[in-house]
């Protein structure tokens, strides 16, 4: 096209076409802005964001060997190839006058930068047919990986490897064309970085924008005003149920069980159904107490449209706010199943039962947890160290510097999103695993970690299941199962018969169920739906052989003492001080229903977590040893709540360290110290607000932890 007037003619392409600089792109559509799709996803790391590497530190993870000895996979292949390896490492260090003898840390800088990525000049060696240069220590890595015969030989070298975000796309994992649009200024990358609150004030100012200019860009928002409307809609949804923290890019594999839920919930009140059952399980899990209220008006919204709500919960205010309360007891297991009271809030206030007497204050955790492990009012101030991490800067961390005082109860809280997790799990376990384990996994960025030679061992005890088959039960994880057999292998019956230990074994061949290999359930594969269970037909269950079932041991054969309860147990081996003093421990952390041989895929999360303690004290204590709980609250009554205190407290009578992320009120009020974070969540958050006793934290005016306590 010529203007009038003009130097040279205008040119535009049909094709998208720049006749200047050759470049081309296909016609934008939706797709062509999803990661998920060929046609918007990097071409350089297929949409993942990030690329795997062979890094330095795994491939060296002691830089205190000498030469010789420190390339961890060199070291690990066969004989021939440790001859090859040898031998190329010696005419290394002769040609670049270093010894073999000398430490890794100790090696130049720019000498172990070639080693690992390759010299520019030819290694003279005497079998190759040419001299060349060689490519690196990291480049031979990968050529081990892709020339493994298997598939577990090649994930061998992938422990190897770490990711990094995408040299091409930089971690937004789209196309460059992609990345390019920009609405209202902002490309697509720009506005999934942002938090919740951010966009959805940014999309509220275009919005805006076209309401006040009808003709330009009202205009141009006219096809799209709908779609506009549905995102504006969406993200108040997640703002309101306090997820406003929250980047649009986070990925889902970092959120807590808590935001996963809450953004579930946010998708259904975003839907508008009406005449719908809602069932949630503990959705206050990762809320600290000034989130409840956002939540509890998110779920009153779905009633108040016609819905029906049910909530599985332990939170005081949550049933405070509940229309109607059905309260299940007295105990747990065998022990519960009845329901004790239902109705509304006041009557459950008038009603007997043990959540009435935590409710109305008969009962308190902070006190019962006391009773045991201190006397109320004295606080101990541990053993005068300190582990201290500083300048801690992972993801919205503030350059941080954060002290956990040896030998006592140490309680990390903070607002949802206030950066918890990623100090305690992902900075400080990490480092601590690193250093005394030899563990691989990357520490989150900090600058100096100071105390480590003053402790011993790391213990993190989570709410994973202690088995995954059904195998698996309390008996064989505590450990006292063993003392079990060695029980009945000294019974007449079993010496007359030769039985010895192994016999009563449901995981060893002869006094096993060969049916269903000790299982007592036989798994039927439903091809396209989930397996299913079925109790075997040949021991109906007990997972032994009629041979092995006619040895006694106090008049009850091994499968009787495993369909026991532990409080059953106890009484029955109370002669027996060993085993006696194991069962005890599981009884003191109110486990006394669950059964001995209880498959471990049917323990609660609180439960397997409570058989972990129980493991715990049941070993000698070094007195040097730090323990990590993340939410060990969770899924717990008043009562289970006073009861894992009193066991955490013990651990830290026996001069050990305990360190619990969790937002109940209730264990605030038992810790000798408080880490709190904040003040808020995401870019807001990240700073420490205070630290100290919980009587600093109460005085402390910035916060909102104090306000609680």
């Amino acid at each position: 096209m010529e203007t009038v007037g003009g130097d040279a003619p205008l040119v535009f392409s049909e094709k998208n076409a720049c006749p200047d600089c050759g470049l081309s792109f296909d016609e934008l559509k939706p797709r062509s802005f999803s990661f998920n799709s060929p046609f918007g996803a990097c071409p350089e790391c297929g949409g993942l964001g990030s690329i795997y590497y062979f890094d330095e530190d795994l491939v060296v993870p002691d830089k205190t060997l000498p030469l010789r000895e420190c390339i961890h996979p060199w070291r690990r292949a066969g004989h021939m190839a440790i001859m090859y390896y040898n031998e190329i490492l010696a005419r290394i260090a002769r040609q670049y006058k270093v010894k073999l003898e000398t430490p890794y840390e100790k090696l130049p800088a720019s000498f172990r930068h070639k080693l690992m990525h390759g010299f520019d000049d030819d290694l003279v060696l005497p079998w190759r047919k040419e001299d060349k240069p060689f490519a690196g220590v990291l480049d031979s890595v990968k050529r081990m990986m892709e020339n493994a015969e298997s598939d577990e030989r090649r994930e061998k070298f992938e422990a190897y490897q770490s990711y990094r975000p995408c040299p091409a796309c930089h971690g937004s994992r789209l196309k460059p064309e992609s990345r390019a649009v920009t609405v209202a200024g902002k490309t697509i990358v720009e506005v999934m970085a942002m938090p919740v609150k951010d966009s959805l004030a940014f999309f509220k100012g275009i919005q805006a924008r076209a309401v006040d200019d009808p003709d330009g860009l009202g205009k141009a928002l006219e096809p799209v005003k709908d779609v506009l409307k549905e995102i504006v809609k969406r993200l108040g949804f997640l703002n309101d149920v306090g997820l406003d923290y929250l980047t649009l890019d986070r990925s889902s594999s970092s959120l807590s069980g808590g935001e996963m839920q809450r953004i579930r919930l946010a998708s259904q009140i975003g839907s508008g159904l009406v005449g719908v059952l809602y069932v949630l399980d503990e959705p206050t899990i990762g809320l600290h107490p000034r989130d409840n209220e956002k939540l509890i008006a998110m779920l009153r919204e779905l009633r108040d449209r016609g819905n029906t709500v049910v909530v599985v919960e332990h939170d005081a205010e949550m049933m405070r706010t509940a229309d109607w309360i059905v309260d299940l007891g007295p105990g747990a297991g065998r022990e519960g199943g009845r329901v004790m009271y239902q109705g509304p809030w006041d009557g459950l206030l008038k009603a007997g039962t043990l959540t009435a007497d935590y409710l109305n204050g008969r009962k308190s955790i902070a006190a019962y947890a006391a009773s045991e492990a201190r006397p109320a009012g004295k606080r101990p101030a541990g053993n005068g160290k300190f582990l201290t991490i500083s300048g801690c800067t992972e993801h919205n961390l503030k350059n941080i510097t954060v002290r956990i005082p040896l030998g006592t109860f140490t309680v990390v809280t903070g607002v949802s999103g206030s950066g918890k997790s990623t100090l305690i799990d992902e900075t400080l376990k990490r480092e601590l695993m690193r250093r005394l384990y030899h563990a691989k996994a990357a520490p989150g960025k900090f600058r100096s970690l100071k105390g480590v030679e003053n402790i011993d061992k790391v213990i993190e005890i989570d709410q994973s299941p202690i088995g995954r088959t059904p195998r698996s039960n309390p008996a064989t994880y505590v450990g006292f199962f063993s003392d079990i057999r060695e029980l009945f292998a000294k019974t007449e019956g079993a010496k007359a018969r030769g039985y010895g230990p192994g016999r009563f074994s449901f995981n060893v061949k002869g006094g096993r169920c060969e049916t269903c290999g000790g299982d007592g359930v036989r798994k039927l594969e439903m091809s396209f739906l989930p397996d299913v269970y079925v109790t075997c037909e040949q021991c109906g269950g007990r997972r032994f052989n009629k041979e092995t079932l006619e040895v006694k041991y106090g008049g009850k054969s091994i499968a009787e003492v495993l369909d026991m309860t532990v409080a059953e147990a106890y009484d029955f081996f109370a002669k027996v001080p060993r085993l006696a003093a194991k069962l005890k421990t599981l009884v003191d952390v109110g486990l006394g229903y669950i059964g001995l041989g209880q498959s471990a895929t049917t323990l609660s999360g609180g439960e397997a977590q409570r058989i972990k303690l129980a493991t715990e004290l049941s070993r000698r204590s070094t007195g040097r040893t730090l323990y990590l709980l993340d939410e060990p609250t969770t899924g717990l009554h008043f009562d289970d709540v006073a009861k894992l205190m009193r066991l955490l407290l013990k651990l830290r009578e026996g001069g050990n360290t305990v360190v619990v992320i969790e937002h109940n009120v209730d264990v605030m009020k038992c810790a000798d110290w408080i880490i709190d974070l904040g003040p808020g969540g995401g870019d807001a958050g990240g700073n420490l607000v205070c630290e100290g006793p919980p009587e600093t934290i109460r005085r402390c005016k910035e916060s909102l932890t104090g306000r609680f306590l």
